[in-house]
């Protein structure tokens, strides 16, 4: 019988999970064991998930799973340097030239574990099956239109952190802002620059949308400069082009903000390379450049932010696959497979 481990998360700011009562009913039902762990953080309590029929094993115990068992969570691992021995479902940040990523693959490689990136699940055509892409949108640039009003008091963004609901994040933007600035959104038609356009559209910024024709060019984009607010919803891979470029802190523009929800800075092919580190929900943007000012906000857990919501919505788009995790060797996960294994292969 196919076993699934859902595990908390261990990273902090992470209620998000990627299974739902409902879907912990369909799997089970569909023949799937299921243990669930107690979470003190989890957005979505446990009891709808003893409801559902699962069985319960205590707040991060994993690493203690029968070897059979396949860990599924959202997040990192503690970077403790174990083996991995289990088959984990989550976002690795591996294959990309991260510098993480390769002290992970060698725990896997040392502990004879698979890893299948949720990145890196995606059907016939090369689509990802499920993604957190809109809310990651959403909330990135509400981070950056917060990080662009504090700006206009001389300050940097203050802490930010989880929103009960969409509207509550909303309503506290609307009482912030006092004018209205100019943004550039690039993804403009992906889950991720929706979320954006969305936002910022809600709160009255007129929004330029460019996607894949408008940056076919390679570059230079001085348009970019122009605008008051600049959000990359473009993931780093070979071939992406430098939207930002370094030469951009001193040159003459209006732009004063970014927000950079690809969230990509260690990777080799990185297309906003004036800053280095992600940020985090304590210091939210980074001040990469003082006259005139130009602050990178760079939080890689955004949907976090509204845990509830983006929870609900990525566990709906990942079930239909989780319920055919009885045939490993075929569809999503085979692709997935072999992706860990052209990566690892190259260690």
């Amino acid at each position: 019988m196919t076993h699934l481990w859902l595990r908390a998360e261990q990273r902090p700011h992470e209620e998000r999970v990627g299974l739902t009562p409902q879907g912990a009913k369909a799997l089970i039902n569909a023949g799937i064991r299921l243990t669930v762990e107690e979470s003190s953080v989890r957005a979505i309590p446990l009891q709808g998930y003893i409801d559902a029929g699962a069985e319960i094993a205590p707040e991060n115990s994993w690493p203690t799973a029968p070897h059979d068992a396949i860990i599924f969570g959202l997040k990192e691992l503690p970077e403790d340097g174990t083996p991995l021995p289990h088959r984990h479902i989550m976002f690795g940040h591996a294959y990309k030239g991260q510098f993480s990523g390769k002290a992970l693959l060698e725990r896997f490689r040392a502990g004879g574990g698979t890893l299948y990136d949720l990145e890196y699940l995606v059907d016939e055509t090369g689509r990802r099956v499920a993604a957190f892409g809109y809310w990651a949108g959403f909330a990135g640039a509400a981070v950056t239109l917060k990080t662009w009003i504090a700006q206009q008091s001389g300050a940097l963004c203050p802490p930010v952190g989880a929103y009960p609901n969409k509207d509550a994040l909303l309503d506290e933007l609307r009482a912030e802002l006092k004018e209205t600035p100019s943004a550039i959104v690039i993804g403009a038609l992906g889950r991720v620059g929706t979320g954006a356009s969305d936002l910022l559209e809600a709160m009255s910024v007129k929004v330029t949308k460019w996607d894949m024709a408008e940056t076919a060019s390679g570059g230079p984009f001085p348009e970019i400069l122009t605008h008051d607010i600049f959000i990359n919803c473009i993931l780093a891979r070979p071939g992406t082009p430098q939207f930002v470029p370094l030469s951009a802190k001193e040159a003459s523009r209006k732009l004063t903000a970014i927000g950079d929800v690809a969230c990509d800075p260690d990777s080799d092919y990185n297309p906003v390379p004036v800053y280095s580190e992600a940020t985090t929900w304590e210091a939210p943007a980074v001040r990469v450049h003082d006259t005139p000012p130009l602050d990178v906000m760079a939080i890689d857990n955004l949907p976090s932010m509204l845990p509830l919501e983006s929870s609900e919505d990525f566990a709906s788009q990942l079930l239909p696959s989780l319920l055919t995790l009885g045939e490993l060797g075929k569809g999503v996960w085979a692709r997935a497979e072999a992706d860990f294994v052209e990566h690892i292969s190259k260690l």
